[in-house]
Parts: C-alpha cells; structure tokens; sequence
C-alpha cells in the first residue's frame, strides 16, 4: 500500500495558489552561476537562460526555480551583490511571459527582497532559515511561499556535518525548529513547504535512506513535501561513476521513488524527461 498524499493549498505571492497533493508537481531548475554542477553550458547570457525557462514551461515544468549560488560540495558563497546582479536580469526578463511561478533559490534576504518584488512568488532556501535571519521577515512581507531545506552548515563543511542519530527524527526535528522560525518571524504555516535536503549535509546512504522513508516526514511535519535529488553526487557510485550531467536515468529512479514516497514537487533539471517519469509514477499511484 503505498502512502496516502496529502492535500495543500499553498498561498503564493500575487498568483493563484499552488494546490498540491492532486499530483506531484515539477519544478524545473535554472542555474546561472558559473559554476552549477550539474550543468555543461558555458556563459551567462540573459536571452539564453529566458529562452531554458520557457523552454521548460512548454515542457510541462509547474515552477521554475532560479539560483545565483552554487550550492554543490565545497562551492565557495558569493556575496548578495554577486548574487543579485546574476538573477536579476533574469527575473525581470522573465516576467509577464512566464505563466507558471517563479521561485528564487536563495538564502539571502536582499536578494529575495529584489526577486520578489519584480514577480518571484516564493523563495527555496537551502538554509533552512539558518544563515540569514532576515529572509523569513522579507517572504512574510511580500506574503509568499516558502521552501524550508534542511540541512547543515555550508557547501564547505556540511560533509562533515552528516552525522546522525536517528536520520528521520533528525530531519524532522532540524526542519520543525526552522519552520518555528518562519512562523515566528510572520510566514503562516499554510505558505510553508519543507525539503529533506537530499544530498546536503548527508553521506550517500542518508540520501537514500531519506527517500525510502519519505512518509516518515510527511507524519512528522504535516507539510508538503519537495524532493530535489537530480544528477547529484549520492548516486554516482550505483551509476558507476558517471558524472553528474549523465545521471538523469538515476534522477529518473530517485524521482520515481519520491512519486511513490508522496513528495509533492520534485525539483530537476531535466524536464521533459522527468515529467514523463512523473506521470507514469502517477498512474502507478493510482492503481
């Protein structure tokens, strides 16, 4: 029997909202730092990453989620100028021709302020509100929705962080204090999604473990549920060491096993590919 989803109606900032649990939903990812890890392309023209994002509109992405920091193992972080001045063009090129939402990934209140006020409707935080304390109070603001990551430290040092004693109850319990966090600061609990974190602040059997017992988390937070393992490094042993650009046929299982597991979205980079997945997981679902 697989686990029940539940139903959720996420508020976003001026859209319609987000109703979640019908189906898992797909959000496709945009990358523009120079250095993405999962990415082959070089340069940063704006036209370019316009052209990806609508590209994956058309291939049935149901958000779009843009960053300006690489976040990958060991990656250093940039400064919110940095980050902004990458973004920004790109945000408010996209916007009146982008019909699905647009999320900004980011941990940073100042570039959130920005993306938001030029028509992101929610921002990903990979932080879990832990390294900007402002960001819940600017998303509380511009009344938008919110992605609450878990995980530890920073792209440096959260490899040595993957320590746990009870994987599960530590991820929920670490994802609850940064929920009261967002609560506190003014974000209703109604425009909250939470994120395991799979592949941060976690060795390779964490990540696997965390999408085995992904109705685990469900029960504990009652929240929707983002799952974001495309191309990452916790597969690259079972896919015999294949760099990350060629790990989409792994994504392929490791979303599959999020459908399966409940997750509401899951966040990838190869759209067309990973909406077909979706929808035969579905139909799995269903009968």
């Amino acid at each position: 029997m697989l686990p029940r989803r539940s139903l959720y109606t996420v508020p976003l900032s001026g859209r319609d909202p987000l109703v979640l649990g019908d189906r898992t939903l797909v959000m496709g990812i945009l990358n523009v730092s120079p250095d993405s890890f999962a990415d082959t392309r070089t340069g940063c023209d704006v036209g370019a990453f316009v052209a990806r994002a609508l590209r994956m509109e058309a291939d049935g992405a149901d958000i779009i989620d843009l960053g300006g920091e690489s976040t990958r193992p060991g990656a250093e972080l940039v400064s919110a100028a940095v980050e902004r001045d990458r973004v920004m063009p790109v945000v408010e090129a996209l916007a009146g021709r982008l019909r699905i939402p647009l999320s900004i990934d980011t941990s940073k209140a100042a570039v959130a302020s920005v993306a938001l006020s030029a028509g992101a409707a929610m921002v990903n935080d990979v932080s879990g509100l832990r390294r900007d304390p402002e960001l819940s109070q600017v998303v509380a603001a511009a009344g938008a929705a919110l992605v609450i990551m878990h995980g530890r430290g920073t792209p440096r040092t959260m490899s040595v962080e993957a320590v746990y004693d009870d994987l599960m109850a530590d991820v929920a319990g670490e994802l609850r204090e940064s929920v009261s966090l967002a609560t506190a600061a003014g974000v209703p609990i109604e425009r909250i999604i939470v994120d395991p974190g799979v592949g941060f602040a976690k060795r390779p059997s964490h990540s696997y473990g965390v999408l085995a017992r992904l109705p685990e988390l469900a029960v504990a937070l009652a929240r929707p549920i983002l799952v974001g393992p495309s191309r990452k490094s916790f597969m690259r042993e079972a896919l015999g060491g294949r760099p990350a650009p060629e790990r989409d046929w792994g994504t392929a299982a490791a979303v599959t096993a999020a459908v399966l597991g409940g997750a509401h979205i899951v966040r990838v980079h190869a759209v067309a590919e990973m909406v077909q997945v979706v929808r035969v997981a579905e139909e799995i679902r269903r009968h």
